[in-house]
């Protein structure tokens, strides 16, 4: 064992945590060793090690999703091709088990939970190629449906389905739950914008929809099943009033039971299947690839939240709207607006709002300005007479084209079931409920539900795509009470019943039967159709492999079992309602835990009983697959609708796994920082000379016998040392004080002009001197302590950096700009909890800016771009998406080059400044797609804005990457005589001699090379 490695018990809930006791669903202590034999040797034989997960916190970290239910699986299976889910249903069949299908696990019915094999079909699924000019797309099933439609934007196309969990939900799961989200109604789903399928069947047979040959190919392979279909078809059209009643089902939104109408559309065994496999579930097979037919992507957009006194004053408005054209109308009723203010960016107002008061989101979106008007004249007309409200000073009842605006309003709806769910008692489930009425009937049926809910004592939330008559609410109950059960199944009762014999409704419109509606599908659909349902999954699965009881449940109770209960954990991660929205920013999602499962873990370990060998085997694996791994980075919190930190949580644990020893050391380090620094730096400046190989050898020794979280192993391409010197600098009509980061004096840029040389040079060119304090050595933005967890040591050099920077900004009176966006983000927000209460009004008077937004706000307007590349790819720090500056940084490349790049998969590299070294995979993994991206084409340059990050995408692709601001240097540095002027052809950091393409000004004409003069001032 390594000298300093942690003590695991560091991470253990104390009795004093435990406040709920062992709870009833705990995961019992026979599952203690994982996957049992012989499931595990034999899956392990038949696909490799690497794709069979079988520690019991692999199995529980999937054991829930978004729903209120939990089920942990036997194994999980991560396979790569179709080869690898052939060969897993050959061996369910043979074995006779059962497989489910999980994707992004964002589904509210528990269709991604299964009680055996349950197989990830995200991390190996993702991928858009656009066909034609953007007509079509084929798209791999574990692709988010945002990510996607990132890729289509640039054709002028989008996705029909838009649900409001895009930023999570993958591709594969909208089409296997038919999901069709705000705008995509009936006209617009999948089911209506697929144009091919390829799928596997539960026998292993492939299908791809698309080929001219399908049906041949289908008859050979599954005669019985291509005759079972034709003859379904028969006997569904030989029944008009079969047939009548299928068609009047799918005039409104509705995902409940099976497409029946897929019989009716379909001419071919083919065609029918791709129609079932559309809303199937996982039940029907596996989805690995969809060709979508595409939307035009509408920009014009004119939009208006509208407040009225009551819901179903709202509801009676829905009809206006449609007919004036809007493509959404959202309803929010007040418990939804009240509960949004834990939003960024909502109104703060909107807590004080009246709880009867609802409001309608409404957009109409226009291919050109002409229509845009057209379409806001009929909005006005249709605003005449409405009864609307202004019960706070931020409601402005309007329709506006801003689009900061409209993002508010969309980003407050999108987040419904998030934040009315962060917002309910500590301790109890979310209960998301989707039904439809027809639209005409929406305000007769938002009457009946309060009724309903005040009959059964739920507050409930109520949200929905009004334009459709599709209503969401929310209902929190205690599944560890038995009598909240009881009111909830009591509730659900009399509301099915509610909505069948009342509305003739949909009891799932949207997000597919599930779990909790599969009881009451016979109540909605009738016995005839029913059986023509469990027919079909008969004949397209006469074993029963593929999510058994997900859609068809003859258990009138289905719906009470498995229900989870959520113990209280960690304050700042209790709200969390594990929706997943935070996982695909995470960049430990594809190594080891996302965000969502840090905390589904942390809530099992309270589920049991102290020193249970369940606890014992989640708090062994914690720390390498939670803690260790985590990159601190936060972006989680961006993506929680609520602002739930993980990263921050993780920082805690490692606080807490920090003996008394290591937490001197650290704030040991903090005071004699200036040494620090400077051992540092010669450190780096003799490993040039040592070089990569012995380095790494000797870092891996020391890394096994110390411990591997604490000595950083040495990756080829760390750069060499920076100059020991800074620029000198007057401070005499600076515009602005200059703080070099640690980082950057210690580490040396790509060439010979240092990043600080790069600085000041094009801030004096621009007539905006800076100035570089003589004292900055031995300060440190804290981030170093911070994301570590020494909280002694971030006190000293947080204090420190504050009380320095206060002094040097005269009293805040100039700027202080940064120059690494993660040291800009730690002087601006992360140091504050740490700082004293005087230094904390210190901080209130600082203005902290970063480099890059100094160079596009206050520089770029002032300076003369005298050469360009051909091409830039950028990789936005996680820093930057804190900070808001990305569009800065864009700003600054377009400057610099006639061409820029940002790759779709950007994200956090997760160097985190030194975790990429102490954990490489985790950069490896964290930038595999982004990398993908830039090593698929060749670019003049590779720019980013941190210099730790550009390490890290370094080491991802091999490519060098180099601060922006050294290519902005480089592109206004006056022209020698001689040169030409225009555009280069490559970025070359490491030397200013450049080669002109165009016509020369000033003393030179025409085309040619020359040297430009070293003096960055000049």
């Amino acid at each position: 064992m390594p000298l300093l490695e942690p003590e695991p018990d560091a991470l253990r809930p104390g009795a004093a945590s435990r406040t709920d006791g062992p709870s009833h669903d705990r995961v019992p202590d026979r599952r203690a060793t994982g996957t049992p034999e012989p499931l595990r040797s034999e899956l392990t034989a038949l696909l490799g090690a690497d794709k069979v997960l079988t520690k019991v916190s692999d199995l529980v970290k999937y054991a829930s999703d978004a729903s209120p239910y939990r089920f942990v699986p036997q194994v999980v299976v991560v396979p790569e091709d179709i080869d690898d889910v052939s060969a897993v249903l050959s061996y369910a069949h043979g074995k006779g088990r059962e497989v489910v299908f999980r994707a992004a696990g964002t589904s509210l019915n528990g269709q991604a939970q299964g009680e055996d094999i349950l197989v990830d079909v995200r991390k190996h699924w993702s991928g858009v190629e656009v066909l034609g000019d953007g007509e079509r797309a084929r798209i791999g099933p574990g692709t988010t449906v945002v990510r996607a439609n990132v890729t289509l934007a640039r054709f002028g196309r989008v996705l029909g389905p838009d649900p409001a969990s895009a930023i999570a939900c993958t591709v594969g799961g909208v089409v296997a739950n038919n999901a069709p989200g705000m705008t995509a109604g009936t006209t617009r789903n999948s089911y209506r914008t697929v144009a091919s399928l390829t799928f596997v069947l539960p026998s292993g047979t492939v299908v791809d929809t698309a080929a001219e040959d399908a049906d041949e190919q289908l008859a050979h392979a599954e005669p019985a099943l291509c005759e079972g279909l034709l003859a379904l078809k028969r006997e569904i059209e030989a029944d008009r009033d079969l047939v009548a009643r299928i068609r009047a089902k799918y005039e409104i939104k509705n995902t409940n039971g099976y497409r029946l109408d897929a019989f009716l559309d379909g001419a071919m065994p083919v065609q029918i299947l791709r129609g079932l496999m559309v809303g199937s579930e996982g039940t029907f097979g596996f989805i690995s690839e969809i060709v979508f037919d595409t939307l035009p992507l509408h920009r014009h957009t004119s939009t208006a939240l509208l407040f009225f006194p009551s819901l179903p004053a709202a509801a009676a408005a829905v009809p206006l709207f449609n007919a004036a054209g809007a493509l959404a109308v959202e309803l929010m009723d007040g418990n939804t607006l009240r509960a949004s203010v834990s939003v960024q960016g909502v109104p703060a107002d909107w807590a004080g709002l009246p709880k009867s008061t609802t409001a309608l989101l409404v957009e109409f979106r226009a291919p050109d300005q002409t229509a845009q008007e057209r379409y806001e004249e009929a909005a006005a007309a249709a605003l005449e007479g409405l009864e609307l409200v202004a019960p706070v000073a931020s409601v402005t009842n309007a329709f506006t084209r801003d689009a900061k605006a409209i993002g508010g309003y969309w980003k407050a709806r999108k987040a419904f079931v998030t934040a009315v769910g962060g917002a309910r008692p500590s301790g109890t489930t979310l209960i998301t409920e989707d039904f439809a009425v027809p639209p005409g009937r929406l305000a007769e049926a938002c009457q009946a539900l309060l009724d309903l809910q005040t009959r059964h004592g739920f507050d409930t939330a109520v949200a929905g795509h009004a334009a459709h008559g599709n209503l969401h609410f929310l209902l929190a109950f205690d599944a560890a009470v038995p009598s909240d059960v009881e009111r909830y199944a009591a509730f659900m009762d009399e509301f099915c019943r509610l909505t069948v014999e009342r509305f003739d409704g949909s009891l799932k419109a949207e997000h597919a039967t599930g779990r909790n509606i599969a009881p009451f599908l016979e109540l909605e659909w009738g016995p005839q159709a029913t059986e023509l349902m469990w027919r079909t999954k008969q004949l397209i699965d006469p074993d029963g492999v593929l999510a058994p009881r997900i859609v068809l449940d003859r258990d009138p109770k289905a719906h009470l079992r498995g229900l989870k209960t959520i113990p209280r954990v960690e304050p700042i991660a209790d709200p969390c309602i594990e929706c997943g929205f935070c996982e695909p920013t995470c960049p430990s999602e594809d190594l080891t835990t996302t965000p969502r499962q840090r905390i589904v873990l942390r809530r099992e370990m309270m589920r049991q009983p102290d020193g249970s060998p369940v606890e014992d085997g989640l708090v062994e694996a914690y720390g390498y697959d939670a803690v260790d791994t985590c990159a601190g980075d936060s972006t989680c919190s961006i993506a929680c609708p609520v602002g739930i930190d993980t990263g921050a949580l993780m920082k805690d644990f490692r606080h807490a796994r920090h003996s008394p020893r290591e937490e001197r050391a650290a704030a040991f380090a903090a005071k004699n920082f200036k040494a620090v620094e400077a051992s540092a730096r010669l450190a780096v400046a003799a490993a040039d000379r040592i070089g990569d190989r012995l380095l790494t050898a000797v870092t891996r020794t020391a890394r096994r016998a110390v411990r591997p979280d604490l000595v950083p192993e040495w990756l080829p391409r760390i750069p060499g040392a920076a100059a020991r010197r800074l620029p000198r600098t007057p401070r005499v009509d600076a515009a602005a004080v200059y703080y070099p980061a640690c980082v950057n004096r210690i580490f040396g840029g790509p060439g010979d002009l240092s990043l600080a040389q790069a600085v000041v040079a094009v801030s004096t060119r621009a007539g905006r001197p800076v100035w570089i304090p003589e004292d900055v050595a031995g300060t440190c933005c804290a981030t170093i302590w911070h994301s570590k967890g020494y909280d002694a040591g971030n006190r000293i050099m947080a204090n420190r950096i504050v009380e320095a920077a206060w002094g040097w900004t005269a009293g805040g009176r100039l700027p202080l700009i940064v120059d690494a966006s993660s040291c800009t983000l730690g002087i601006a927000h992360e140091v504050v909890p740490y700082l004293t209460p005087d230094n904390r009004e210190l901080h209130r008077e600082l203005t902290v800016v970063d480099s890059i937004v100094w160079a596009a706000d206050e520089l770029l307007p002032r300076l003369t771009v005298r050469r360009t590349i051909g091409s830039a790819v950028l990789h936005p720090t996680c820093s930057m998406q804190h900070l808001g500056d990305e569009a800065q940084l864009r700003a600054v490349a377009e400057a610099c080059a006639d061409e820029v790049v940002v790759p779709d998969d950007a994200g956090c590299c997760a160097f985190a400044g030194d975790r990429g070294m102490l954990h490489k995979e985790l950069t490896e993994s964290a930038t595999r797609k982004e990398a993908a991206e830039v090593l698929s084409r060749s670019f003049d340059a590779h720019l980013s804005a941190n210099r730790m990050c550009e390490v890290g995408m370094d080491h991802a692709t091999g490519r060098g990457y180099y601060s922006v601001l050294l290519e902005l240097e480089r592109a206004t540095r006056p022209v020698a005589p001689g040169t030409g002027m225009g555009t280069d052809t490559g970025a070359a950091p490491d030397t200013s001699t450049g080669t002109g393409t165009g016509t020369g000004t000033g003393t030179g004409t025409g085309t040619g090379t020359g040297t430009a003069p070293r003096n960055p001032t000049a």
